[in-house]
């Protein structure tokens, strides 16, 4: 649960800061992500609670207001995705053994962390050719702004 808390709370706070430069279709896009990732936090606590386990949510850190250029921010964006896509395949391997139905949440969370580390990788080399050619950029952005919600299921990223 923790970490799609982290998630959905660094994702907010990048959409924030994409508003702030007036990039608001990669601002929509971070905010359907951070959407998305309280979502999952939800479904899981709702899993626990079914289950009469405990639910403890750790206070969050305060996220930077700034993640320099675009690129870098999705680079952030991937790396971070990257990082939970391993987190759960290690907790699917633990849940697997010990609860074959929570493993079912889990393997389905996998799936779409496979999905979203594929878009971001897409949306990172999109913005390396971008450069600094503020037409590009834009036109990236554009491109994300078309996001719909449950974009994580092999939505286009950019046009």
């Amino acid at each position: 649960m923790q970490i799609e808390h982290v998630s959905s709370t660094i994702y907010l706070a990048m959409s924030a800061y994409m508003g702030k430069l007036n990039l608001t279709g990669m601002a929509h896009w971070l905010r359907l992500q951070s959407e998305e990732e309280r979502t999952h936090m939800l479904t899981l606590i709702d899993y626990v609670v079914a289950k009469d386990g405990s639910v403890t949510l750790s206070s969050m850190p305060a996220q930077p207001s700034d993640f320099g250029t675009p690129l870098e921010t999705f680079q952030r964006v991937l790396a971070h995705e990257q990082m939970v896509t391993n987190s759960y395949r290690q907790a699917y391997n633990y849940v697997n053994r010990v609860d074959p139905q929570a493993s079912v949440i889990i393997q389905d969370f996998l799936r779409e962390e496979i999905d979203e580390e594929a878009q971001s990788q897409t949306i990172v080399n999109r913005l390396k050719l971008a450069g600094n050619n503020p037409f590009a950029i834009l036109l990236s952005d554009q491109g994300l702004g078309q996001r719909k919600n449950g974009a994580g299921t092999g939505t286009p990223v950019a046009g």
